[in-house]
């Protein structure tokens, strides 16, 4: 949908987007409103005061509520359900088992971080610290030392994946907002994300982190598992540890080849797309042949994670479960994502409102008088939302949607997109502190008091976050 035609002097416009922030915040932070109704409200006020004629206001808000939708539902929806199927049927636990047993005894902290990175491909942060808690509180028993030896890893890993690779939310709007590659970032994600994850949190443990004593306390463990309400990350609701416990015990183990190539295979085949389109753009490949429209096809990332599913779904859980018992296992995957799912959709709503109206637009511009280049501004607009509201994916759909006039009118290519998103999820991802659902989901399940948490998690999260800026930063520069 094409921009209108401001209606207000550029310095109105962005006093309007100032404003519609500060009180989104508010709102959020004050009035304790939900996020997806905040955006909502927030966007129709802010086209209404922007300008755009009353009876258009509906038809263009929801225009971008849904094709924001159409990107985020069905990635997400996917993502999450080939998680669950994993998750249910101990691809977890022989994920950590296999490497621990491999990597050995001196680098088990390292080895479950792995795990925790390749496991949390399809799975969100809050769903994978549950899975995962069994398994660090018996390595940590296994082998001695603080619990922050082996959580900081784990969860830092979970922590990276959601803030940077899809078909999490974030990414996945952020690159649809920005009008980049999903596939794209995803492949450049998966590297970013084990960098920056060894730099920011495993080093920081090693050096840091791990040398704080945190006895482990199985009270916590017990009550984490009993079902304990608590605040997640960005809304999503917590999975049960006793439906995992009960699916776990349904079913045999599966085999450590197989978990691994169903978590590997969305990357291989998103990789047939990329690379094909790449070559075909670089006359390299013809643009006809019916081989090669069929692996692009297969590689396009919503087809790529059907495949996966429909693999991991017939391979792992339709031979060790019944047909109404794979069904329950499927739906359970849908239940906690509909609130996340929401708040995207409501923020391409807010982005687009901004877009259409010309605030992104005058934004951009005021950004290039100051001379602050757009990586930066990424970083600095997603840092300040972040710290202001806790929550990292309304930081990555608010920053994405503030910034898109901006890379529109810059003609930017799909490489530096994706720093851009990049950057965006490293500025959404510092600085985590009381008002960051999850940082009382660490604190709680891993026993430490506030302060032990601000010295650890928000220092590791800061550290990890700086680390995929500093990574972007460099590509941005390289790229072209």
């Amino acid at each position: 949908m094409d921009p209108m035609t401001p209606v207000h002097s550029a310095g109105v416009l962005l006093t309007i987007a100032a404003v519609a922030v500060a009180v989104l915040l508010f709102l959020i932070i004050k009035l304790r409103m939900h996020a997806f109704i905040a955006l909502v409200l927030i966007s129709f006020v802010t086209a209404i005061a922007a300008g755009i004629p009353m009876a258009d206001v509906a038809r263009v808000a929801i225009s971008f509520f849904s094709s924001t939708l159409g990107s985020v539902a069905l990635l997400v929806g996917l993502g999450a359900m080939v998680g669950r199927v994993l998750e249910v049927t101990g691809g977890a636990q022989v994920l950590a088992d296999t490497l621990i047993n491999r990597f050995g005894e001196q680098r088990a902290s390292f080895a479950l971080g792995v795990a925790a990175l390749l496991f949390g491909v399809p799975i969100f942060f809050d769903a994978g610290l549950v899975v995962f808690l069994p398994i660090i509180f018996s390595v940590a028993r296994r082998f001695g030392g603080s619990i922050l030896l082996y959580a900081i890893p784990a969860a830092g890993a979970f922590a990276a994946m959601h803030a940077i690779v899809p078909p999490h939310p974030g990414p996945v709007t952020a690159a649809t907002e920005l009008g980049g590659s999903i596939g794209l970032t995803m492949l450049i994600g998966l590297p970013v994300a084990f960098i920056a994850w060894y730099v920011g949190v495993y080093l920081f443990t090693k050096v840091y982190a791990g040398k704080i004593m945190v006895p482990i306390n199985d009270n916590v463990l017990r009550g984490s598992l009993s079902g304990e309400a608590s605040d997640l990350d960005d809304g999503e609701d917590d999975q049960r540890a006793e439906d995992l416990a009960a699916g776990r015990a349904e079913v045999a183990p599966p085999a450590f080849g197989l978990v691994l190539g169903i978590l590997l295979m969305p990357v291989i085949l998103i990789a047939f797309n990329t690379g094909i389109d790449t070559l075909r753009k670089a006359g390299t490949l013809p643009e006809d042949g019916v081989v090669l429209d069929t692996l692009s096809f297969i590689g396009q990332t919503p087809v790529a994670l059907l495949i996966t599913l429909l693999v991991a779904t017939y391979t792992l859980g339709r031979r060790r479960n019944s047909l109404a018992t794979l069904e329950t296992i499927l739906n359970d995957a849908l239940a906690p994502i509909c609130a996340i799912i929401l708040i995207t959709g409501a923020g391409g709503m807010f982005g687009g409102v901004l877009r259409y109206s010309g605030i992104g637009t005058a934004l951009s511009e005021s950004l290039d008088a100051m001379g602050m280049p757009l990586i930066v501004a990424a970083f600095v607009i997603a840092t300040a939302l972040r710290v202001a509201q806790g929550s990292a994916t309304v930081a990555l759909v608010t920053t994405s949607g503030l910034l898109s006039a901006g890379v529109a009118a810059e003609g930017l290519s799909d490489l530096k997109i994706v720093c851009l998103v990049l950057a965006i999820a490293a500025g959404s991802t510092v600085l985590s502190h009381v008002n960051d659902s999850g940082f009382w989901l660490v604190s709680r399940f891993f026993g430490m008091d506030v302060k032990t948490t601000l010295r650890t998690w928000t220092v590791m999260e800061t550290t990890l976050g700086l680390t995929i800026f500093v990574i972007a930063l460099l590509m941005w520069f390289v790229v072209p």
